[in-house]
């Protein structure tokens, strides 16, 4: 059985315990949840974030809220199984990893009908446990699959977080450097801060840097100059969904990084799982976009506030990055170039 320690059910397994990752990197404390409202915020207050992690935090939620769930007949389990699923699922609606798992852990629930609940555990528990075993498997063969584009002293610029800590093992966009370090290849990296809740400042230098990769955190305003001066050959993401087209919903301020490489010349590259892909999303046009709270950008992360409070916010989590900056889509299964309207359909066949 493959466990990750920063998502994983606790000894006796009616918990959920989580690394908070807020509180990197200064401090690594562990959360125990057992209520759908602890695991609710837990997604909503990005204690545990990353589209894959999610995707796994869900599938272990759901076999813990079940176990409450055991005494109950079999429609009274399956009616409220669903009910706890679509609250879990409105706390982050881009991410589309979220709604996948619970799509699969719902379909277990529905393929036993009429069974004792109590003899529906175990199940959910198995594909819990599948859903975390793939994801392990899909890092490590994306890993490998970026890795192929990078030659020894090449320099990656990433922004926000897609690491270790997001998915399972290695990651997706930072995976390959990563691997890299762990084969001997000397790669280096600059991380965007990535504002307003700095995910490349606290959690992709931290991991970059426990790797034993180069790495050099920037703000975000600064990838225009470090692109100019030649710095950079590789531009590496991650993504929260891609539509059928290409188009791609990343942390907000990627569509400026694929903007950038476009202009200098870098070759853009967006890494994710297949179960990333939405191929029932038709363009970037149709994602839904999360807005979050003000607060993020005028009072988090200061003493006093760095606006007036009267002043209005604007504070979109995500954009989409156009298909046509976009040099090519690295999946588990291979990486996929334009036209991905044909590419990614192959992805499916």
């Amino acid at each position: 059985m493959q466990t990750i320690d920063h998502v994983r059910l606790s000894a006796d397994e009616t918990k959920l315990v989580i690394l908070d990752q807020t509180q990197l990197p200064n401090r690594e404390t562990y959360l125990e949840l057992s209520s759908a409202e602890e695991m609710y915020e837990a997604i909503k207050k990005l204690r545990v974030r990353g589209a894959p992690c999610i995707g796994i935090f869900a599938g272990f939620a759901m076999f813990v809220l079940a176990q409450g769930l055991k005494q109950s007949t079999y429609e009274e389990f399956a009616s409220k199984f669903r009910e706890l699923s679509a609250y879990l699922n409105s706390s982050r609606p881009t991410a589309v990893n979220l709604s996948w798992a619970l799509r699969r852990m719902e379909r277990v629930v529905s393929e036993h009908a009429g069974m004792a609940p109590a003899e529906i555990l175990p199940l959910l528990r198995a594909e819990a446990q599948a859903i975390l075993d793939e994801d392990i498997a899909m890092c490590r063969a994306i890993s490998e699959h970026g890795l192929s584009l990078l030659k020894d002293g090449d320099c990656v610029l990433t922004h926000c977080n897609a690491g270790p800590i997001a998915t399972s093992k290695y990651g997706t966009a930072i995976g390959p450097l990563i691997l890299g370090a762990e084969k001997g290849i000397k790669l280096k990296a600059f991380a965007d801060e990535t504002r307003p809740l700095l995910q490349g400042a606290r959690l992709t230098s931290w991991e970059l840097n426990n790797a034993g990769v180069d790495v050099t955190l920037i703000c975000d305003n600064m990838a225009s100059m470090v692109m100019k001066n030649g710095w950079v050959q590789f531009c590496f993401v991650g993504c929260d969904r891609v539509a059928a087209n290409g188009d791609t919903a990343n942390k907000i301020g990627t569509s400026g990084v694929a903007i950038l490489a476009k202009h200098y010349g870098i070759p853009f590259y967006v890494l994710g799982p297949t179960s990333t892909i939405d191929m029932n999303c038709p363009t970037g046009d149709d994602i839904q976009i999360e807005l979050r709270e003000p607060e993020e950008i005028k009072t988090m992360w200061y003493r006093e506030p760095m606006a007036p409070a009267s002043v209005k916010c604007f504070n979109p989590s995500f954009d989409v990055t156009d298909h046509r900056l976009i040099s090519g889509i690295i999946t588990e299964k291979g990486i996929c170039r334009a036209p991905y309207t044909e590419s990614l359909t192959a992805l499916f066949q």
